[in-house]
């Protein structure tokens, strides 16, 4: 296989319970944090005997970062939460993968999807705060149903972006954002685009204090999601949104890119009518998914070491997914690492494929794999023995085969399977040119200017890069925005200096030319080195948000 036929993770972000970003989102997990919020009585949460305070919710759903989006505030206000999460984390994600939509000439698509919208239907729909938010009625209802449609989400993005790729919706459940990768994987096999950004959203609720029990339910009668456990009652659900930037991975050696792994194979399948009803999971379709997705790289099931599973703590769809994972093992007794994330933040339905994605990248780059929360013991329905796999509640090294698969199914039986595998190893990092190098800043208010100079500084003084990859970085990767400032620095010591006096409001030395040049608004030449991660946009987010009606 070709690297001509795999596809490179160059970028990645998520916003979820518990993380504003995926450095943060990964700590969690390999601390074992459970990030579901149990919420106090009064605190928006109805109460009563069947009600479950339990949720993975976000902070600071309401706010948005509008005007860097360009959005007066009444549009922003009608404007779904998941399309704002989204605008948010793909353009970290451009970021991430150091690409700047503005100047580089690469076709860029964006595959993506979201959950119904919550916010149409209970805050939107019939609210008498419509009619001045903006000129007319029908005005108001244009702007409402495309500023929750799920069609719109993807080609939103490409318009507040500029993405000139395709912008293709992808709808199929909580298999949503892994199905989007998988389309986006095979457009860039197909030359329709050159970089694809893919992912997905969910707020399946604006409240975000907790659910009703219903008999018979699929939801935790505990408010604890515990994945393939014996004690497990259900799922819990949550908000979040996340994203990748892929590549083909001949492109992205060529072009210098941080690859955090790399795409080897995927499937996308359906059940049909292979399955007691429209809601239940089929077995074999979940293990012809897995199957085709291994035949279609020449690995046996063996080869994988870690399966980052579906996993939603639901007992009869924990089982069939382990059923089928045994049906493509086949009695096969090498090793084999089940988890899943949705133990750590609940189902975050659209987007929780991606996530799970994301937590397989690091895994896989870090030859760490997290332990699954909650994890005590598997449920007498699933047969982990039989499927060759074994759950973990404490995060252990790799000590498999480091090769892992991600699987995401979705309501209604579309199946999706992902291998992953290890970036293909490179050269050392070169240190970078010797001498002074400028590290140029824009933001688009003087207070992100600073708050990204301190997180920069931050980050500098880990001690890891080399200041000559930073500074190439933000010359290639970073949009240019209406506020700029720089400092000049031979180091990090003195990047983490000066970048801190800028921070704290302290004008940048004007000493050196480039540095004049830059505030300017003179473009001076991209200097060599790598791209490298580092940290992401400082969002000013402030309240656009209009009220449930009562």
């Amino acid at each position: 296989m070709s690297e001509d036929d795999r596809i490179a993770v160059v970028g990645l972000a998520c916003r979820v319970p518990g993380a504003d970003d995926a450095p943060a989102l990964w700590r969690n997990l390999l601390s074992g944090v459970d990030s579901v919020r149990r919420v106090p009585a009064g605190e928006g949460a109805p109460g009563g005997p069947d009600w479950v305070s339990a949720f993975g919710r976000l902070d600071d759903l309401e706010g948005f970062d509008a005007d860097l989006f360009g959005y007066p505030a009444a549009a922003a206000a009608l404007l779904d939460p998941q399309h704002r999460l989204f605008l948010e984390v793909a353009w970290h994600a451009l970021e991430d993968a150091a690409i700047d939509p503005d100047r580089d000439p690469a076709q860029i698509g964006v595959f993506a999807g979201c959950a119904p919208s919550r916010y149409l239907h209970h805050h939107l729909l019939g609210n008498p705060a419509l009619a001045p938010a903006a000129g007319t009625l029908a005005e108001d209802w244009d702007d409402a149903l495309t500023g929750s449609g799920c069609d719109y989400l993807p080609t939103r993005t490409a318009f507040a972006l500029g993405l000139s790729g395709p912008a293709v919706a992808v709808q199929t459940a909580c298999s949503t954002s892994l199905v989007a990768v998988c389309q986006a994987g095979q457009s860039l096999l197909d030359y329709r685009c050159d970089v694809a950004i893919a992912g997905g959203a969910a707020v399946v609720s604006t409240r975000q204090a907790g659910y009703r029990l219903r008999p018979g339910g699929l939801l935790a009668t505990d408010g604890v999601c515990r994945p393939y456990d014996a004690a497990a009652t259900g799922q819990v659900f949550g908000n979040g949104a996340g994203a990748v930037v892929l590549k083909r991975l001949a492109d992205a050696r060529a072009d210098g890119d941080n690859v955090y792994a790399v795409l080897a194979g995927w499937a996308v399948n359906n059940d049909g009518a292979d399955r007691p009803g429209f809601t239940v999971p089929g077995v074999s379709g979940q293990a012809a998914v897995m199957a085709e997705a291994l035949a279609s790289v020449g690995w046996d099931a063996v080869d994988v070491g870690y399966l980052e599973g579906h996993g939603t703590g639901t007992p009869v769809g924990d089982a069939i997914e382990v059923d089928a994972l045994a049906r493509v093992r086949r009695g096969a007794r090498g090793p084999l690492l089940l988890g899943s994330v949705k133990g750590n933040l609940g189902n975050l339905d659209a987007a929780a494929g991606v996530i799970s994605l994301i937590k397989a990248v690091y895994a896989v780059r870090t030859g760490q794999v997290p332990g699954t929360a909650h994890f005590t013991g598997a449920h007498d329905d699933v047969d982990l023995a039989a499927a060759g796999a074994e759950v973990d509640a404490q995060t252990r090294p790799w000590a498999y085969e480091r090769r892992a698969g991600v699987s995401s199914f979705g309501l209604g039986g579309t199946n999706a399977h992902v291998l992953v595998e290890p970036a293909p190893a490179t050269d050392a990092p070169d240190a970078g040119a010797p001498g002074p190098v400028v590290l140029g800043l824009s933001a688009g208010s003087p207070a992100a200017l600073r708050e990204l100079a301190r997180r920069l500084a931050l980050r500098l003084a880990d001690g890891d890069l080399a200041v000559a990859d930073v500074a190439h970085t933000l010359a290639v990767g970073r949009r240019r925005l209406a506020y700029r400032d720089a400092v000049a620095c031979a180091d990090a010591g003195e990047a983490v200096r000066r970048l801190t006096a800028l921070a704290a409001g302290d004008p940048a030395s004007d000493d050196d030319a480039a540095v004049r040049a830059w505030r300017a608004g003179d473009e001076p030449a991209v200097p060599p080195g790598r791209r490298v991660p580092l940290p992401g946009y400082p969002f000013r987010r402030t309240r656009h948000w209009i009220e449930a009606r009562r």
